[in-house]
């Protein structure tokens, strides 16, 4: 995993976490996908600490900031501040205070913390190399994923007929690249393994799929098919779309 400016096409990989430094006057949000990190945006603090308001103020500018990539499905949120701060600290509490829908319910965030610096691509590839990191961004997603497995279970136990689960490339692309029509099932989250996507030998049209569902706004979700959540989806093929009554 690297922090260089990707080429076209899929050279970046899928989606995995967001990445939020977290520093005294400061905040960068970082994109990771599963071969490259990406800067998204850099906050700054307009005041001081001290001043309950400019925190405020501060914290929800994240907020505000994490929301479109949490709207297409990524929910793994990694906060990294410097050691004797508690920057991090002050962020979640603002969380728990004012945005309880982050860490509530099955469609929940999973946030996670870890000490250090990711102020410039330099640290930042530094801090993706070590082994702490990736062990966190592995439990951080595996509680994510989890999270969208218990929408996938109860899904598959509901009698209603406009809640719909499909199992198959096909009837994903079926759903997802056609036109909506009024009164149908609309998708909602399209889930699949990344064994699924590394072995599928139909890859340009897998990409096409996942890229038209993004920009749809369906919630596109690549797990680790050794994680939990992957076991299930490998038990339904591999692949998953979910709709739901519009």
């Amino acid at each position: 995993m690297n922090t260089l400016k990707p080429k076209k096409g899929y050279k970046r990989g899928y989606p995995v976490a967001i990445l939020a430094g977290l520093e005294e006057t400061h905040a960068i949000l970082w994109k990771v996908f599963s071969k490259v990190v990406k800067p998204e945006k850099t906050l700054t603090l307009n005041g001081t600490r001290s001043n309950p308001k400019a925190l405020y103020n501060f914290h929800e500018s994240i907020i505000n900031a994490l929301r479109p990539t949490l709207k297409e499905g990524v929910r793994s949120i990694i906060l990294v501040s410097p050691a004797r701060t508690n920057c991090a600290q002050e962020f979640t509490a603002h969380v728990r205070e004012h945005h309880t829908w982050l860490i509530q319910g099955s469609n929940k965030a999973a946030f996670s913390e870890i000490t250090g610096s990711a102020n410039t691509p330099s640290q930042v590839a530094a801090l993706t190399r070590t082994q702490a990191f990736r062990q966190l961004i592995c439990e951080t997603t595996a509680e994510e994923t989890e999270n969208l497995i218990e929408i996938l279970e109860k899904r598959l136990s509901t009698s209603e007929k406009n809640n719909v689960v499909l199992f198959s490339l096909e009837e994903a692309e079926a759903l997802i690249l056609n036109k909506h029509k009024t009164g149908r099932p609309k998708p909602e989250y399209l889930l699949l393994t990344d064994n699924y996507l590394s072995e599928n030998r139909e890859k340009n049209r897998l990409h096409r799929l996942m890229q038209i569902a993004t920009n749809k706004k369906v919630k596109t979700r690549v797990v680790n098919a050794e994680s939990p959540a992957g076991v299930r989806l490998t038990q339904l093929g591999g692949i998953v779309c979910i709709a739901k009554p519009e």
